[in-house]
């Protein structure tokens, strides 16, 4: 069976994974998106756009690459979905990411409410799960056979998960950026409480990249 993981999650030094004011002209809040400015360079980045060989290589490349390595299924939150709250009101909104997203097999999305699966280009699947954070990574294992499941987020969903100890592996890029606000990944949570302990820590230019493990299943 394979493991639930956090990957490449980009983090702000004060904590925060997306900024404030989520919308459609901000889909990682008000300033979220420099917290990805280590990424966006990458080879890694670079192809999943079409850019080919273009793109630096590196640490950062090597953790943006290894963030999809034998990955069988995604469980997103319904705001790394889109900024829609509230009832579905048409079948129009299927992402940020155009007819071809960049996950190429199923995406499992937490959602109150209730919408049918939507196929995409590349193989991607949006499966929309009203049962709750345990039925969606259920539903996931299931997909994904042996392989790995990525928590893509957000910061809520990814909160939800940890206080429940149900995630095995965390990769944070802490970016040198400061938010101030928005939506924040550590407060009030008790990592070492829940078993989870740092594990490695390496820093380039633009990251410090940290891993941290659950070491406890009790």
């Amino acid at each position: 069976m394979g493991k639930l993981g956090v990957r490449c999650f980009s983090l702000s030094l004060d904590g925060y994974g997306a900024g404030p004011f989520q919308d459609l002209n901000n889909p990682l809040g008000v300033g979220g998106l420099q917290l990805h400015n280590w990424f966006f360079p990458t080879r890694t980045f670079q192809a999943m756009h079409g850019a080919g060989k273009d793109g630096i290589t590196g640490l950062d490349d090597y953790y943006a690459g290894l963030g999809f390595e034998n990955i069988g299924a995604w469980i997103l939150g319904r705001n790394m979905f889109g900024p829609i709250r509230g009832e579905w009101p048409d079948d129009s909104w299927k992402g940020w990411w155009g007819e071809n997203p960049p996950y190429h097999m199923p995406v499992f999305v937490l959602t109150h409410y209730p919408r049918k699966s939507i196929k995409m280009e590349g193989d991607t699947i949006f499966h929309f799960v009203t049962e709750g954070y345990e039925a969606a990574l259920k539903q996931a294992k299931e997909a994904a056979g042996q392989k790995d499941i990525r928590l893509g987020g957000g910061v809520n969903t990814i909160r939800q998960y940890l206080q429940a100890k149900l995630v095995d592996e965390i990769h944070l890029a802490l970016a040198p950026v400061l938010l101030g606000s928005g939506e924040n990944l550590l407060s009030g949570l008790n990592l070492p409480a829940l078993g989870y302990q740092v594990s490695k820590q390496e820093a380039s230019e633009a990251a410090t990249h940290i891993t941290i493990v659950r070491t406890s299943t009790k």
